[in-house]
């Protein structure tokens, strides 16, 4: 019997062919949209890897669809699946973006009743085999809820896991994920019909930023989390000079707005805690990408000479007077202290919930001082390795522990210039 909301998102022919199948162990979803280059190679490599790992298991392949407009579903069906493994291809219903896919993934693991699901990007390129085993041994046979993807990339890959999520997520939320929008996941089905069943497919959430949500929402809700070392990520990587404006954007939102639903929660956590990791034992070392440093310093550079009164009425004057030094840098010497990002960063969340509902506004003006702290942190780790560069991510993760009675404190203050920032972001 399908649920309300199983209704609502899914097409009649999926739910005809979910009567069909009638009972999976093991769900894997691909969100994708115009993927026709990597989706088939994906698809095959869970087959053979299901095959491999679990050949007396029932699985189904569900491939959720943007509407995409190139042949993105026609190589998704290419490769034959074996006796004991389903597949199924659809358009998902809803807001255009991956939460949507990801929300038909969830009614389909609940409908079928899946001991466990996986979801992987579809322009995956490093995905083996044993990532089938990697994902699902924590869920199927150590009672873990919700498994976090643990890779290996280049230092100037996931600069807004490094610079932001991870950093807030540990110390806000009190655990170690060093991945926490990795993009691949695995989960129970218990926390697939908890996601399917919140109110906010009509959200945001629904475009964009379903990775932190789903992260922070298995933590609140206590669901037992673990990682998995998948070795290198190779995907389709973009420079943060030019494309990861929008996308930083749309975590930021989400993760901030998040942080606004969870207060409770999170202002009695102290500390943090590493969680378990499962999957490779070895480090692997991830291919260098080539990043515009110089470009970077210009948009913040930029950024900062038209928001310049804005900054001025959010940030404390000892984080102004670093920003205006650090205007006045060169590429090569461009340098935000490890602690002023880490006030800025806090500066903002507050200022955020101050807003009282208009705090969505305040997100696109932090673009400019991101970049800029992406391109600190290049010159901070030009000449360190991965190992090493590693080290200086989790001494800002720390930092952001340390500080965070100056988040508690500010969270609490009245904002005496909040009508001025309001005049300035309606401006």
């Amino acid at each position: 019997m399908l649920l309300k909301e199983q209704k609502t998102v899914l097409r009649s022919p999926v739910t005809s062919r979910l009567e069909e199948i009638g009972h999976a162990d093991i769900l894997v979803g691909i969100p994708c949209y115009n993927n026709q280059g990597s989706i088939s190679h994906v698809v095959q490599t869970i087959s053979d890897g299901l095959q491999q790992y679990y050949p007396n298991f029932r699985a189904v392949v569900l491939i959720a669809d943007g509407g995409s407009t190139d042949d993105t579903r026609e190589q998704g069906a290419i490769y034959a699946l074996p006796p004991q493994q389903e597949r199924i291809i659809t358009i998902y219903r809803g807001i255009g973006g991956k939460g949507s896919a990801l929300r038909t993934i969830f009614a389909v693991a609940v409908e079928l009743d899946v001991k466990g699901c996986i979801c992987l990007d579809a322009d995956l390129r490093s995905i083996t085999p044993a990532w089938m085993s990697y994902f699902l041994e924590p869920l199927l046979n150590q009672g873990y809820e919700f498994v976090a993807p643990l890779y290996a990339r280049y230092k100037y890959d996931g600069t807004i896991t490094n610079n932001l999520v991870y950093c807030l997520t540990r110390a806000l939320y009190g655990k170690r994920i060093r991945q926490p929008i990795g993009g691949d996941f695995a989960f129970s089905r218990t926390l697939a019909r908890h996601y399917l069943e919140q109110p906010v497919w009509e959200t945001d959430i629904a475009r964009f930023g379903i990775d932190i949500w789903m992260t922070l929402t298995a933590i609140v809700t206590g669901a037992r989390i673990c990682q998995t070392n998948l070795g290198v990520k190779l995907h389709d990587a973009k420079d943060p000079a030019i494309a990861l404006g929008s996308m930083f954007t749309q975590v930021c939102g989400t993760l901030f707005a998040q942080i606004e639903r969870d207060f409770a929660f999170w202002r009695t956590v102290e500390g943090s805690e590493s969680i378990p990791t499962f999957g490779l034992t070895q480090l692997l070392k991830p291919d260098p990408i080539t990043v515009d440093q110089p470009r970077l310093v210009q948009a913040f550079k930029e950024g900062f000479e038209k928001f310049h009164h804005l900054y001025q009425l959010i940030c404390s004057e000892s984080v102004y007077q670093a920003l205006v030094k650090a205007r006045e840098s060169s590429p090569d010497t461009f340098h935000i202290p490890r602690e002023i990002w880490v006030s800025l960063l806090y500066e903002f969340v507050a200022i955020y919930h101050q807003l009282n509902g208009q705090g969505k506004k305040l997100i696109p003006y932090i673009t400019p001082l991101y970049l800029g702290q992406v391109a600190s942190f290049m010159n901070q780790t030009r000449d360190l390795d991965f190992i090493e560069a590693e080290k200086v991510i989790e001494s800002l993760a720390y930092s952001c522990e340390k500080q965070k009675p100056y988040l508690l404190q500010l969270w609490q203050q009245k904002t005496v210039q909040k009508s001025q920032i309001i005049g300035e972001l309606s401006s």
